[in-house]
């Protein structure tokens, strides 16, 4: 649950950027205060794949029906763990100040969170 908590705050955040917030700092790199139109759609992306990260903890705790058999759900959450472990060196190496301040604990989080679901 706290890790599709995060995943809706995430979706919140890109939804403000989708609909042109000044708060760009802290996404894609933080070059752009206001994102531009290829970002925004980037975005609006984002949003989906947060939805559907979010149905799979819950698929892999139990509480959904999963989208395939047990194998296919621990493989999409080892996947996941792997992307969001990425999403932490990513975060980490960004030029931009806030981003590395805010995101990179952001996305540590998740690794370990998508960690221990994919662990159990």
């Amino acid at each position: 649950m706290a890790a599709c908590t995060v995943l809706a705050g995430l979706a919140v955040f890109q939804a403000a950027l989708v609909g042109g917030a000044p708060i760009g700092r802290f996404a894609w790199g933080g070059q752009h205060n206001v994102l531009p139109t290829g970002l925004r759609v980037g975005s609006a992306v984002s949003i989906v794949l947060y939805a559907a990260f979010g149905y799979m903890a819950l698929a892999k705790a139990g509480m959904v029906p999963a989208p395939g058999n047990e194998t296919v759900t621990s493989v999409i959450a080892w996947a996941l763990t792997g992307y969001f472990a990425l999403g932490v060196v990513m975060n980490a190496i960004s030029r931009s100040k806030p981003e590395r301040a805010v995101m990179t604990p952001v996305a540590l989080f998740l690794a370990i969170a998508y960690l221990v679901l994919a662990a159990n």
